[in-house]
């Protein structure tokens, strides 16, 4: 079923699905388009076309059809006040990061907001029926369009109207009506230029009809009504009727304004700043002119290439002109729509990377940085950042708290582009000598390994223009997410088991077996035994005398596998909880809490629990952070959290409705993933930390002891992995160290007073050591070369001296290979070091040997004989494996492949 044919089956019958009151009592009258045969509703008798091919366009554009003007947050202002006047609850923007959703990384639609998947349906939830809310949404699907059609953001704000047809909220005839009046009443639209266009929507197993409402030629927004499941044949009214209305707030500013395109009127200063410090020759009529086209030819073609040339011809723009004026200010319009985003998503959280959401954020740094270079742009990109949030927050005021955070990523961010410059500069040369048209394949591999841009390549005059459907490709590459298969069991007629962890959690019980599933997983009727998840291991003990070794649940019901054994259904079985164990592992999840909360205040506001692991005797916690940790924040992070231990704060759970809690603490508490469930047990560390947790926990934090971090490491870009221990692990941890650190001392004949003093006495000494066995090298390296020149066997027009060595190391071999290949240009000197069990193989070709065989190649295939991977110059080659059983062959290889034999 697709929306094609909803929509023809709506169309024969428009009095069921589409007509409202408004229609009745206006006079409005439905239309079939002369074109494209859409239907549409209007008052105006003359018109016979639908929105998208009228004459009058885009005429909005330097003639607004409003009687006042609105800029961006200004028509918010409107917006909002309207709806609060008609009995609307107005609602904060909800996170641009969707962690209510595990199936979305960036909220895409204001209706997102209220959607929460239960099991594998989706329900809405929302905080007041019915409700406006101004919603930034990103979208990374037409990042090309960005900057060049005068309409197009990689970040918005749908303005949602949303309602729940009961006691409190309305259906289709208030719904359009409240819009009909917003239009005309409040920003002053006449009637006749409102024109209301029938359509559809499908999603999710439910669809309806909608009406698109459009003025001259703009659409402003869509209310959709939601109100059937099913399919075409047999399909039934839903449970909960929905209306998801979602207005473009940036179409709204920019209709009133009526400037050359919205960016104009929805940046604020931003592109005033920009385009005053290049000096940007804007001819208003020019522009106006040829931004209108571009929304013209919009409709007819998605070649935006083509859509730009008919643009600039019937603007009477010359390419060099196009160059001067229009090509600069796509950039500054770009520039300033890639940077508001980013300042949206990373003070929600986000971090560029190049992993999921994140791979989408660099993407349009790494583009706006690129634009900047190639124009020759030396914006501040802290000044923009201040410019944005100085504009926005009238209206987003949550964003001031994070204007540092975003500047200290964004120049983390930018370091890492410019230090890439300069190897990006190299490749961009070799492609340019290799003279070769590259594909969109191309332009996708060489970002994805080399992180060079397209943007870079159009500077350096490798490509024309950047492919329309590059960005939507890259984008799609890194949206899929992987889910955890769990096995598949029947466990239909069980009923829910009675958790008693989250009541008295008694450690020793009696329950009665109710299934045996495969001989080896146990489900009762209640159960202190917690099941894994949310990261913590589940505990251990007995259920009568058989060991139980793993706790899962599948749904409600919670499955015991045991080993050595099995009870029988029906039991009354003693069951007993390995305490010491459970306690370790409550110990391990409270301080993981504390730890993240602590990386939090020390790093900064992007922090958020990437994933975690809490057993017994060790944890770890991996977090979203840009870069490895110094030593002084570890130690920072690990002084803020024991300071919070030595505060013994209570740990207080409760339960909220999911909802009720999202808006009494906000969505941080969503930092172990998404809750499936209605009911959401909060975990609350009083004025330090508020989580969603299923997990088991202390009663204070002093309980923990200690938290010591033993290890920090970043196991992928964004991502930075802290392993730990906590209470009596710590202190053994403690002790450990100190016992290690006696036996260095003994070793050293020193005390632990004079401990470092000692070490870098041994330490000059072994450099010491070192440097002389280097000038002991260099002094008998001509003697080795001449006598490896010698012992070299012919091969043809080249010598090889190859051999095994297992004493001396690869060091001593550069050395004599660098003087034998320099001595005998006819050289090929090969060794194959065997230490630590594996082979290392160095090899040099003499500058007329390497016409017969060079040396990189010559390594590459002794090191894939061996099990590894090799390679170099044409002089010089390295490589190895780890084969010992192969060295033989590696030997009769390099012999065949220099004289042609493989």
């Amino acid at each position: 079923m697709n929306k094609d044919q909803i929509l023809s089956k709506f169309s024969t019958d428009p009095d069921r699905y589409y007509k409202v009151e408004l229609f009745e009592s206006e006079g409005f009258r439905r239309k079939s388009c002369g074109k494209c045969h859409r239907f549409f509703w209007t008052l105006d008798d003359g018109i016979n076309l639908c929105p998208d091919h009228i004459e009058n366009s885009y005429s909005f554009i330097g003639d607004p059809p409003t009687n006042k003007r609105f800029d961006y947050t200004q028509a918010w202002k409107e917006v909002e006040s309207f709806f609060v006047q008609n009995n609307h609850k107005s609602v904060g923007r909800y996170p641009v990061v969707c962690r209510w959703r595990d199936d979305l990384y960036f909220t895409i639609a204001s209706i997102v907001d209220f959607q929460r998947v239960m099991g594998s349906k989706v329900v809405f939830e929302f905080p007041a029926n019915p409700l406006i809310v101004p919603q930034t949404c990103l979208r990374f699907k037409d990042i090309e369009n960005v900057g060049v059609t005068g309409r197009h953001f990689s970040s918005f704000c749908m303005i949602g109207q949303h309602s729940i047809p009961n006691s409190q909220g309305y259906w289709k005839d208030k719904c359009v009506e409240l819009d009909f009046k917003l239009l005309t009443e409040r920003f002053g639209i006449h009637k006749k230029e409102i024109v209301f266009v029938e359509d559809v929507w499908a999603g999710g197993g439910s669809f309806g009809s909608s009406l698109e409402y459009f003025v001259r030629g703009l659409e402003l927004g869509n209310a959709v009504f939601t109100e059937f499941q099913g399919d075409l044949t047999n399909y039934s009214t839903l449970d909960q009727k929905i209306i998801d209305m979602g207005a473009g707030l940036e179409r709204f500013a920019w209709v009133t304004m009526g400037t050359p395109t919205a960016y104009d009127c929805c940046f604020g200063p931003i592109t005033k700043h920009m385009i005053d410090k290049i000096g940007i020759d804007t001819d208003s009529n020019i522009i106006s002119k040829y931004f209108m086209s571009i929304a013209r030819a919009l409709s007819e073609s998605d070649d935006i290439t083509l859509v730009r040339k008919t643009a600039a011809k019937l603007a009477d723009l010359d390419e060099i002109r196009q160059e001067k004026m229009i090509s600069p200010l796509e950039g500054v319009y770009m520039i300033a729509d890639h940077l508001r985003t980013l300042v949206f998503a990373i003070s929600d959280g986000a971090l560029p990377s190049n992993v999921g959401g994140g791979y989408n954020l660099r993407m349009i740094l790494r583009r706006t940085l690129a634009t900047m270079d190639r124009f020759g742009w030396n914006f501040d990109l802290n000044d923009l950042i201040d410019l944005h949030i100085d504009y926005l927050k009238s209206t987003y005021p949550e964003l001031e708290q994070t204007r540092n955070d975003v500047k200290i990523i964004l120049e983390v961010e930018r370091n890492r582009y410019n230090e890439s410059r300069v190897r990006m500069k190299n490749m961009a040369t070799t492609i340019k000598t290799q003279n070769k048209k590259l594909s969109v394949d191309d332009l996708i591999r060489l970002y994805e390994s080399d992180g060079i841009t397209p943007d870079f390549l159009k500077e350096y005059q490798i490509i024309p223009e950047i492919p329309s459907t590059f960005y939507e490709r890259l984008s799609d590459l890194h949206q899929s997410e992987k889910t955890e298969k769990k096995e598949e069991l029947n466990l239909d007629g069980i009923p829910d088991t009675d958790l008693l962890y989250y009541k008295d959690d008694p450690h020793e019980f009696e329950a009665k077996i109710l299934k045996i599933i495969k001989n080896k997983f146990v489900v009762l009727d209640k159960t202190s035994f917690y099941a894994r998840g949310g990261g913590q291991e589940p505990d251990h003990g007995k259920i009568a005398e058989f060991d139980v070794i793993d706790v899962s649940k599948h749904g409600n019901v919670v499955l015991h596998e045991v080993k050595d054994g099995i009870p029988k259904e029906g039991m009354i079985v003693k069951c007993r909880i390995d305490s010491a164990r459970r306690y370790g592992i409550t110990r391990n999840h409270s301080s993981t809490h504390v730890l993240n909360a602590s990386a939090r205040n020390t790093l900064g506001s992007w922090i958020w629990q990437h994933s975690a692991f809490k057993d017994a005797e060790y944890a770890r916690l991996d977090i979203t952070h840009h870069s490895n940790l110094t030593e002084e924040e570890i130690t920072k992070i690990e002084d803020l959290a024991n300071t919070t231990i030595r505060k013994d704060i209570p740990i207080l759970i409760n339960q909220f409705e999911r909802g009720d809690a999202e808006q009494e603490y906000g969505f941080r508490i969503y930092q172990g993933g998404v809750v499936p469930v209605k009911l959401v047990r909060i975990v609350n560390i009083e004025g330090f930390d508020v989580e969603a947790c299923g997990g088991t926990h202390v009663q204070k934090t002093g309980e923990i002891g200690l938290i010591k971090i033993t290890k920090a490491e970043r196991i992928q870009d964004g991502v930075v992995r802290l392993e730990f221990v906590s209470g009596q692990s710590a202190l053994k941890y403690t002790q450990t160290q100190d016992k290690k650190i006696s036996h260095i001392v003994k070793s050293l004949g020193s005390s632990k007073e004079k401990m470092l003093e000692s070490f870098e006495h041994v330490v000059k000494d072994s450099d010491d050591t070192k440097r002389k066995l280097r000038q002991l090298i260099k002094r008998i390296s001509e003697t080795s070369a001449r006598e490896a020149i010698s012992q070299a066997k012919s091969l043809g027009k080249v010598k090889l001296y190859c051999t095994v060595e297992e004493e001396l190391d690869e060091e001593f071999h550069i050395s004599v290979g660098e003087v034998a290949t320099r001595l005998d240009k006819s050289l090929i000197y090969c060794v194959l070091v065997v230490k630590n069990e594996t082979i290392k193989i160095i090899a040099f070709a003499g500058t007329d040997a390497t016409s017969t065989k060079k040396a990189g190649d010559l390594v590459k295939e002794a090191s894939s004989v061996l099990g590894g991977s090799g390679g170099g110059r044409d002089t010089f080659g390295q490589g190895g494996g780890k084969d010992l059983s192969k060295i033989k062959d590696a030997l009769l290889t390099i012999e065949k492949s220099i004289v042609g034999e493989r």
